[in-house]
């Protein structure tokens, strides 16, 4: 499996910013999948925020949308999540993870990594 490492998390007052990444080990399975960004808050099942495809297409969470924006910069085995508007319904800890383009719902190419926390203060 791919080894990702997230990154960029902190607390941040409410509407404020901030942008994390999501760097992975092996570049071809990278590249040629989608990435996506998902969140668990405690108590609460692990939740899709945002997703971006090999193409570039990407899909957010309705409570996400309009204030988030994922990216991905292939060269870099890279991918981001700029956060803006932050609420504090949006604490949580973020992990990232790869998805065959053809199965959204199918299995994850890389490991689960320690995430990055998020900590939006009202």
């Amino acid at each position: 499996q791919v080894q990702l490492v997230e990154s960029g998390g902190g607390l941040v007052q409410a509407g404020g910013s901030l942008r994390l990444s999501c760097a992975a080990s092996e570049s071809k399975i990278f590249r040629i999948n989608t990435m996506g960004w998902y969140r668990q808050a405690p108590g609460k099942q692990r939740e899709l925020v945002a997703a971006i495809t090999s193409g570039g297409t990407t899909n957010y969470a309705d409570n996400v949308k309009g204030r988030f924006t994922i990216s991905r910069d292939n060269p870099k085995n890279t991918g981001y999540l700029q956060m803006n508007s932050l609420k504090p319904e949006d604490t949580a800890v973020y992990y990232c993870n790869l998805r065959s383009d053809s199965l959204p719902k199918g299995p994850y190419f890389g490991s689960w990594g320690q995430g990055t926390q998020v900590t939006v203060s009202s």
